[in-house]
């Protein structure tokens, strides 16, 4: 039986920045459905690949795959419109807006998914508030939130769009960690209905939610397994884990 078309690939994916090559041929799979980790020390080009996967930065060479499609040449916000939302490692929400109007126009943007939804935009926005647990502050300035509700606004904005694919980048920087138990729990809710790629440094977090983890080291594919077989690889160990 042939294999399952991935949601998204890339192809020998590169980008260098003068004589450093923060991303180095990178060949990688993520499965619809899954709960892919991507690990690495600072500086071992994660950000960088998922920079590259959304459009923001362009590759210097290689190619992008999203359901089977080049999407390589697409601009960033065509790649949201084909279903990739990501959320920023740094907060980028609207301070002086509420906190439903820096949800709304995520919801307002079109898709093929949104136009088989029914519901105004408002009414999408509030839902994306609810199932991040901040329904009740949608009326509150954003500004106004604790940093850690506001990495949640950010995520929420990311469901806003009803993605595919959602990408998460430190999401549980500055969390408590009862936060960070609930947002444990909120990610495996999400990856009931999208695919999720999680760039993340608590490899408690990391361990817990992941099926499959990616690791990454100098802009390259050090290794790829489940959690247990990633714990168990030695050179994992040496490179980032410590042993």
């Amino acid at each position: 039986m042939a294999a399952m078309m991935p949601l998204l690939s890339t192809k020998g994916l590169s980008c260098a920045f003068g004589g450093l090559r923060a991303v180095d041929g990178v060949d990688f799979a993520l499965p619809c459905g899954e709960i892919r980790a991507i690990i690495g020390p600072n500086g071992a080009g994660k950000t960088t690949f998922v920079n590259l996967v959304c459009g923001r930065i362009p590759a210097s060479s290689g190619k992008v795959f999203f359901e089977g499609r080049d999407i390589s040449r697409l601009p960033a916000h065509q790649r949201v419109r084909a279903g990739i939302a990501y959320t920023f490692q740094i907060t980028s929400i609207f301070p002086g807006l509420t906190v439903l109007d820096n949800v709304a126009p995520a919801a307002q943007r079109p898709s093929a998914r949104q136009v088989a939804a029914s519901g105004s935009s408002r009414e999408r926005a509030l839902h994306a508030l609810e199932e991040v647990g901040l329904g009740q502050y949608a009326h509150q300035q954003a500004g106004h939130l604790s940093y850690g509700h506001q990495r949640l606004l950010e995520v929420a904005m990311g469901l806003a769009l009803r993605p595919r694919l959602l990408i998460l980048d430190e999401p549980t920087q500055g969390l408590s960690d009862g936060e960070i138990e609930n947002f444990i729990a909120l990610v495996r809710e999400i990856g009931r209905k999208a695919t999720v790629l999680l760039i993340e440094h608590n490899m408690d977090v990391v361990m817990a939610l992941s099926d499959r983890i990616t690791v990454m080291e100098r802009g390259r594919v050090l290794a790829e397994g489940n959690p247990e077989e990633i714990r168990a690889d030695q050179a994992v160990q040496r490179a980032y884990l410590g042993a």
